[in-house]
């Protein structure tokens, strides 16, 4: 049996779902404040190159270990079937495989920190001094590699349990410790860059720590699995083959933002600032966005390994609507306070001008991706990952050709910000398209002895 509090399966409720997300919101909160106590704290050392260092590793680590992020969304997935099926020893063997690939990832991109330091410090055209603070910070923080990637293993598999309240206290237990020691290794040891990597070393090792115990607490055992076990080649074929379908949506995603962001510069820098601006309100909406899609990860999953297609519309349904109506709240709000918000984080009046220009397709971003985040989370927590895969390889696609158009009839930034609500559209309405075939599918009689595709 699978002991401690939500860790067999629910259903889905309005109770249930705000259970889930609001957590993982607040969660989502305070990692914005570690980024910013960081700059704060190197920004007082009085030396513009080692801030700029400081920000160019964040950027770094962000693109190596986002790429990773599919390890968080697969246990969790592959979790929440296992825990609806009621099969506590699967909870614990895919948290075990999990775990394994992320240390052993994590130790080979330690093994590749030369060639890797290498490649990011050319892209990044920065300056000899940057780059001597950034190489400082990098060759200590990278070591971190193996802890941050078992905290993926970690947070999934408790995610997957129905538990957003560990994952709460896991997120603000690193980030708490990560500032903690910043201060104390950068301001009180005066070991400047080098300080700030070693904290978030410290900080990842310990979070690791801490979730291996509470997931102790919770009865899990995944040391104890058998390696033969966990090398087990059909399981481990249909992790890997979940996590890469989810890498390449996340590449496909990173290279979709990548170009917005290029093709904003090329506008000029005034359009580049303003673009910024307005992107942080969109990523502000994302943070309550993504504890929707974390709910319906648990409560879909659970249902698709209970077997129970009711309980899994309802859990879709539930999440879609809670999701669309954040969304509403939120470009409302962006509409009401948008303006201020700008005035507040630029004082330049051709940047501010700009932004309040393109402030009405900023705000109505957060509404349309809240569909494509709900079904992202109902596609994981089923493991459609394939099918999620596919669409947003077409989505992409049409937003190419969106970005094609735009540039032909000289749209200019309104056509990018118009391609950028094509693309979230685009991937909302196909996951709905795909739905309905998806769940006849994963329910259908011949489908019930076995796991649910992907």
């Amino acid at each position: 049996m699978i002991h401690g509090q939500g860790t067999t399966p629910a259903s889905a409720t309005s109770r249930r779902v705000l259970a889930l997300a609001l957590p993982m919101t607040l969660a989502n909160v305070t990692t914005p404040l570690l980024g910013f106590v960081g700059a704060a704290v190197i920004g007082r050392l009085g030396d513009a190159a080692l801030l700029g260092a400081m920000a160019l590793g964040a950027v770094i680590f962000d693109a190596i270990f986002w790429s990773f992020g599919s390890l968080r969304m697969a246990t969790a997935g592959l979790t929440a079937q296992a825990v609806g099926a009621r099969n506590a020893g699967e909870v614990d063997r895919t948290l075990a495989r999990s775990l394994a690939a992320g240390v052993l990832v994590g130790l080979v991109i330690v093994a590749l920190q030369v060639p890797l330091g290498r490649a990011a410090f050319a892209v990044s055209g920065a300056s000899p001094a940057v780059i001597a603070g950034l190489s400082a910070y990098f060759h200590i923080r990278i070591f971190a590699a193996p802890f941050t990637l078992a905290n993926y293993a970690i947070l999934g598999s408790v995610l997957g349990r129905g538990r957003t309240d560990i994952g709460l206290l896991l997120q603000v237990a690193i980030n708490l410790t990560n500032i903690a020691l910043t201060l104390i290794l950068v301001l009180g040891a005066d070991m400047s860059v080098a300080g700030a990597g070693l904290a978030t070393l410290l900080a990842e090792a310990a979070g690791a720590g801490l979730g291996l115990f509470l997931l102790g607490r919770l009865g899990s055992r995944p040391f104890a699995v058998p390696l033969r076990v966990v090398r087990d080649p059909r399981a481990l074929a249909r992790m890997l083959s979940v996590n890469a379908d989810v890498m390449v949506r996340t590449l496909l995603l990173v290279g979709c933002i990548a170009a917005f962001s290029a093709l904003g510069a090329r506008s000029g820098d005034v359009v580049l600032a303003a673009n910024a601006v307005l992107w942080n309100l969109f990523m502000i909406g994302g943070f309550f966005l993504d504890g929707f899609a974390t709910a319906a990860e648990t409560l879909c999953g659970q249902a698709v390994g209970a077997r129970d297609e009711a309980g899994f519309r309802r859990a879709a349904r539930l999440s879609l609507l809670w999701c669309l109506g954040f969304g509403v709240v939120i470009a409302a709000g962006f509409l009401l306070i948008g303006h201020g918000f700008i005035a507040a984080v630029t004082t330049n009046p051709e940047v501010r001008a700009m932004a309040g220009a393109y402030l009405i397709p900023a705000a109505l971003a957060p509404l349309v991706a809240s569909v494509p985040f709900a079904y992202d989370g109902i596609y994981i927590g089923a493991t459609w990952t394939r099918a999620m895969r596919n669409l947003m390889i077409a989505a992409t696609a049409g937003y190419g050709l969106a970005l094609a158009a735009a540039h032909l009839l000289g749209l200019g930034n309104a056509g990018l910000w118009l391609a950028f609500l094509i693309l979230l559209g685009g991937r909302g309405l196909s996951q709905a398209w795909a739905y309905p075939r998806l769940v006849r599918r994963t329910f259908s009689t011949a489908s019930l002895a076995g796991p649910s595709p992907h």
